[in-house]
């Protein structure tokens, strides 16, 4: 967590319980390194979602 600020820190184990339904607890007791990479792979599904939506909608944007 050396790389986070405390706001981060937070506003990750916010997301994370209120998005995507972990528990706080189970969150805190995450190793650092395995909550950095449930979170990165969190982020990761949702850009394929969003540019799946796009894809759909037929909207590009060149300047995500």
């Amino acid at each position: 967590m050396s790389h986070n600020t405390l706001s981060n820190y937070y506003e990750i184990i916010f997301n994370m319980n209120k998005y995507h339904n972990f528990a706080a607890d189970m969150i805190e007791n995450m190793f650092p390194f395995e909550r950095d990479l449930y979170f990165d792979m969190i982020v990761s599904d949702m850009e394929k979602q969003k540019a799946e939506a796009e894809k759909q909608a037929g909207v590009n944007y060149a300047f995500d």
